[in-house]
């Protein structure tokens, strides 16, 4: 279901202003970094389900 560097926007903006994550780590939880500030968080799953308002893109890795 998530894949690391998939970039997911919430519902609430951060407080920085951004709304955009990138999904870094994937584990018991999932870890994020928010792709304005680059500020890291750690969701457990069901709160990223409830929190994401779509997912936005992939990140290309060349």
């Amino acid at each position: 279901m998530y894949e690391i560097g998939e970039i997911y926007t919430m519902k609430k903006p951060h407080p920085c202003g951004g709304k955009d994550w990138a999904i870094v780590r994937i584990g018991a939880d999932v870890k994020l970094r928010c792709t304005t500030c680059g500020k890291f968080v750690n969701l457990t799953r069901d709160e990223l389900k409830k929190r994401v308002k779509s997912c936005k893109k992939e990140e290309e890795n060349a």
